[in-house]
């Protein structure tokens, strides 16, 4: 059983209310917050301001910041209306009010021009973006959402989730979950000719930096290979739009999953200026007609999707630290799952065929200061030299391998804007298709053969801007390096 929480005032900025007392508890202005912690020994903030504006709720927490309080916030209105919780749920602050910023409103043609009355299929529809997609592709009524995923736990959390909606909301859109992995080519366009499927968003992908790293024939086979499966199947099922889901990391990478994520968007690139390509693989040279628009929308980390850092951070204040952060001076750009979603529908809506769009993900956060943001807001102090007696320590763990300090969205400088205002198109370098259908099979032959030194070089000779640092890390490479 949870402990008992026990109200003793109130903070309004509400100057008509102000000091008076309201149901037996005085109302503070937010400038005596120290004055009321003094008097009532509050250990414990509850924002009740679900309604208000990002801007303004993180004015607020930056006035809390400095006080030994506990931030928790209780749900706002539409959470309670989903069912997502009950009026009773309490939450641990929203680091998005932190970081975000309030939501551009989005342009409801652009968000169902490829969706509704259409048949939609989501990769990766168990992943965090995957299945931020998959809910609000529901809410633009396609006639089927098929949910493709290879985890079968990850696929049953979202088609439950979204069971629950379709049942609550009397929905007819026909849901399908559809166990399989985007290595398999066969399976791929089965499922979207079977379900005639107009419209692909394209989410599955490793995507944490070190476990690539570490791995790297996974990460080309699924990031590579997966998105080349997933596009020719696409393009021979007659789909009408591919969005393929990338990363800054694909921008002058220095790490291999930001090399195979560029990789990826060239192989689109390719593509989309084929009227009629050669497949890879093709034993019989036969030209397919491609009546695909492939569109790649690329961004920055998302708050709270797994392996990030801020779940991390929220596991490290529990036990009481330290908190690990690669290095001081590293920053990341941050967005929320929610707004990245709507703004990769709407992108995704935008492109003529080849488009490389980049959302506007504000200004880049030093994750040291995040750190130290999330740490006070759970009423503890840091722990440094200057404050050795302070509740939770910050440790400097060093680089991982790949890891950089900064990261961009760009690889040049041109770039046009579009009629979304938080939405760029870039106009980036591409490689031929039939130039590219052969570093391909020369990448497959390598990764076959686990020769991660010529994998490292076909990449670096075809990802412009691909630096390595340091040595390869992959296990079976250094085992093997080891073996007499």
């Amino acid at each position: 059983m949870g402990r008992v929480m026990r109200p003793v005032a109130f903070i309004d900025d509400d100057s008509s209310i102000a000091d008076r007392v309201i149901s037996g508890l005085q109302v503070f202005k937010p400038k005596h917050i120290q004055q009321m912690i003094e008097m009532t020994g509050a250990q414990e903030v509850l924002l009740a301001i679900p309604s208000s504006s990002r801007g303004r709720r993180r004015e607020i927490l930056g006035l809390l910041e400095g006080f030994p309080l506990h931030v928790r916030s209780v749900p706002g209105f539409m959470d309670l209306a989903s069912g997502r919780v009950k009026v009773d749920d309490i939450q641990e602050v929203d680091i998005g009010d932190l970081l975000g910023r309030d939501a551009v409103p989005a342009q409801a043609e652009l968000l169902e021009r490829c969706i509704k009355d259409q048949s939609v299929l989501v990769t990766g529809a168990g992943g965090s973006i995957g299945s931020e997609l998959c809910r609000q592709i529901l809410e633009l009524r396609p006639t089927t959402l098929l949910l493709f995923e290879h985890s079968e736990f990850n696929l049953y959390c979202i088609l439950s989730e979204l069971e629950q909606r379709i049942s609550r909301e009397s929905l007819s859109v026909r849901l399908l979950p559809i166990l399989g992995s985007v290595r398999n080519e066969e399976k791929l366009l089965d499922v979207m000719k079977t379900w005639h499927v107009d419209t692909v968003y394209h989410a599955a992908a490793y995507k944490h930096v070190p476990m690539v790293e570490h791995n790297i024939a996974e990460g080309v086979l699924n990031n590579v290979i997966g998105t080349l499966n997933t596009a020719q199947a696409a393009l021979q099922a007659g789909v009408q739009n591919f969005v393929l889901i990338s990363t800054d990391k694909a921008v002058r990478p220095t790490n291999v999953m930001g090399s195979t994520k560029r990789l990826a968007e060239l192989t689109l690139q390719a593509l989309s200026r084929e009227s009629a390509p050669v497949l890879f693989n093709d034993k019989f040279n036969i030209s397919r007609v491609n009546k695909t628009r492939f569109t790649m929308v690329r961004f920055g980390n998302v708050l709270g999707s797994s392996g990030s850092v801020i779940p991390l951070f929220h596991k490290q204040i529990k036990s009481g630290g330290p908190l690990t952060v690669t290095h001081p001076k590293i920053t990341r750009y941050f967005m929320t799952i929610p707004e990245a979603a709507q703004l990769v529908i709407q992108a995704g809506s935008m492109g003529q065929g080849g488009d490389v769009f980049v959302l506007d993900m504000g200004e880049p956060v030093k994750i040291v200061e995040l750190a130290e943001k999330m740490i006070h807001l759970s009423g503890l102090s840091v722990r440094s030299e200057k404050n050795p007696h302070g509740d939770i320590a910050i440790e400097f763990t060093g680089l991982r391998p790949g890891e950089k300090l900064y990261e961009e969205l760009l690889i040049g400088d041109n770039v046009v804007a579009t009629q979304h205002p938080m939405i760029m198109s870039a106009n980036e370098d591409f490689i031929s298709w039939d130039t590219l259908r052969l570093k391909l099979a020369d990448l497959l032959s390598a990764v076959d053969e686990d020769d991660y030194g010529r994998v490292r070089q076909l990449l670096r000779d075809t990802v412009s801007g691909y630096a390595p640092d340091g040595e390869i890390v992959d296990w079976i490479y250094q085992q093997r390096r080891l073996e007499p």
